[in-house]
């Protein structure tokens, strides 16, 4: 159960370096009624004191307000998805994580609410994104310098903008950064279902590229297809339907794919595989199953196939700030003109613990879970 509380000076607020005390609060309160836009308003986070379990250790905190400085942005959020990177980085097996003490959160949209004496490119009012993403943005109101920050556009919808980072950027950098797809080729991929399948299977479509989708078995599959053959893909099978000798008697007209992406691993990986054409190419992007990526000698050595992996954190990391900002404006476009769109669900930040529950698994199969300020 998500706690919530006030910080006090010998809590976790001093860990923070928030330079909290009694005097200093005294001070800040006549500073923030003479000078509205030197300090932030305080703000309401979700913390985590130690690694763990999210719904164990994270709880509701209220910290401060923090003073700008001349080139920093306080930024109020306006929502925050829940996405599986955020888990592991509470749970401590995220390779690229904050030591806790920690605010939760690494994407986002919010509103600029004031802006340093030096800052010229924002305004308040202005709808602006973590590009590349930075960690603790579930909280309301967040101070970092301008550079941080991304202008986006107002028009589009608030759950969009707040997700467009991770996984739709992950998305098109495989579709294009990988290998050299034209109109008329094809990829397949598993995890079909996923926030990135979804992107996948839309991005592919807009560009005349066929897709093969690959999801586990479950109730009300067929509706399950319909969905993802509304979205754009040409063909979607289970797993157990490609319990065959010969998955490539199913492609039906479609050319064998030059390109696979993985974020299962385990069988559904060995599925992937077995569709790629000869010298075809397999992205691994995540392991939901647990379970390592196993290939056949036949396939190495008869089929020529190449394995790789993708991790959005490195490809940032490369000094590509602007490219990938440009990137997330052509996507939002996409979001404009109706052809990208996938599965949300829109939860008040007070409910914060039916969303994590939800983002957790322990309700089932849920969309993606977005917190709303």
């Amino acid at each position: 159960m998500l706690r919530s509380l006030t910080l006090k000076p010998s809590s976790l607020l001093f860990k923070f370096n928030f330079n909290f005390n009694t005097n200093s609060l005294r001070s800040r309160v006549v500073t923030t009624q003479a000078f509205s836009s030197a300090v932030s308003p305080p703000s309401k986070a979700i913390v985590y004191e130690t690694h763990g379990q999210p719904d164990a250790v994270t709880k509701l905190v209220t910290v401060p307000g923090k003073e700008l400085k001349e080139n920093d942005v306080c930024v109020k959020m306006l929502a925050a998805p829940i996405n599986p990177s955020d888990i592991n980085r509470i749970q401590g097996v995220y390779p690229v994580r904050p030591e806790p003490p920690a605010i939760g959160g690494y994407e986002g949209v919010g509103e600029v609410y004031s802006v340093g004496s030096a800052v010229t490119s924002f305004s308040p009012g202005d709808w602006v994104i973590p590009s590349p993403p930075s960690s603790g943005t579930w909280q309301t109101y967040i101070v970092k310098d301008q550079n941080v920050w991304h202008k986006v556009n107002k028009s589009v919808p608030m759950e969009y903008a707040a997700t467009i980072t991770v996984n739709p950027l992950s998305a098109l950098l495989m579709l294009e950064d990988c290998i050299t797809l034209n109109s008329g080729d094809a990829i397949v991929q598993n995890g079909a279902t996923s926030m990135v399948g979804q992107c996948v299977i839309q991005l592919a479509k807009s560009r005349g590229i066929h897709s093969i989708n690959i999801i586990r078995d479950r109730h009300g599959v067929d509706e399950v297809k319909e969905r993802l053959k509304h979205l754009g893909a040409d063909q979607v099978f289970t797993e157990n339907e490609l319990e065959v000798k010969n998955v490539k008697s199913l492609l039906d007209g479609i050319p064998e794919p030059a390109l696979g992406f993985n974020c299962v691993g385990g069988n559904s990986a060995s599925l992937v595989l077995k569709f790629l054409r000869r010298g075809g190419t397999m992205v691994t992007y995540g392991g939901m199953s647990k379970k390592p990526v196993t290939v056949s000698t036949s396939s190495f050595i008869f089929k020529e196939l190449s394995l790789r992996g993708f991790w959005l954190q490195n490809w940032l990391s490369t000094d590509k700030t602007e490219e990938g900002r440009r990137m997330i404006d052509r996507l939002l476009g996409l979001v404009q003109d109706g052809k990208l769109k996938y599965k949300m669900e829109l939860t008040p930040f007070n409910d914060f613990n039916t969303a994590l529950d939800k983002a957790l698994g322990k309700l089932g199969s849920q969309p993606k879970q977005v917190i709303k300020f």
